[in-house]
């Protein structure tokens, strides 16, 4: 019996890349690792209690109910040889202790900003900053929050130049898709550039 030459490929072994999602309490992070992963995702979401009252600031998140309490996680396949680890961090300050665990290994990160709370997103800028982890603010366009142009959120986030900002709706998948693609991209061109630099010293 002549067997004739197979076509079928070699499976690829994807690279994989993690992603930080953080942002300030109630911005939609759960919502945004939820909508995009095609995984069932983990959550570590408790509800609010009485006792958490004095801490958590829930002005103009009134009605949320649940806040997570290490991490959300989710996994994305953009391409066949491409997987993203979406990983959610906690929004409340008590838990900001867990954030360095998180970003061990991070490629880059989302900041989600919501416009009703802009001042809630100074803390992962700045953090990101400071580490050196690329990123990009996307703002979570909320029902009945208000729309303002990116250069105004840019000068009232104090965003450098280089830092990708955008809209998204964070209950969208192909809309957080746009973000995810936007980090990696934006990641990866501060990898190269610091590459170029360090060949040409």
């Amino acid at each position: 019996m002549v067997f004739g030459r197979s076509n079928s490929r070699r499976p690829v072994e994807p690279v994989t890349l993690k992603i930080l999602v953080a942002g300030g309490f109630g911005v939609g992070k759960t919502t945004l690792v939820g909508a995009v992963s095609e995984i069932r995702p983990l959550r570590t979401e408790e509800t609010l209690s009485e006792a958490g009252r004095p801490v958590d600031d829930t002005a103009g998140v009134e009605g949320k109910t649940t806040t997570t309490v290490a991490m959300d996680f989710g996994r994305i396949t953009l391409r066949e040889d491409l997987v993203l680890y979406v990983f959610g961090t906690p929004g409340q300050d008590r838990f900001w202790f867990l954030w360095d665990e998180l970003a061990q290994g991070a490629l880059g990160a989302v900041v989600l900003a919501d416009t009703r709370r802009l001042e809630d997103s100074f803390a992962a800028v700045d953090y990101f900053e400071r580490r050196g982890i690329p990123f990009t603010v996307a703002v979570n366009c909320f029902d009945g929050a208000g729309r303002f142009p990116v250069e105004t959120v840019r000068t009232a986030l104090d965003l450098d130049p280089g830092v990708p900002l955008m809209m998204c709706d964070a209950r969208e998948r192909e809309s957080v898709k746009e973000v995810l693609v936007a980090v990696v991209e934006h990641a990866l061109e501060r990898v190269d550039g610091s590459r170029r630099a360090a060949a040409a010293t």
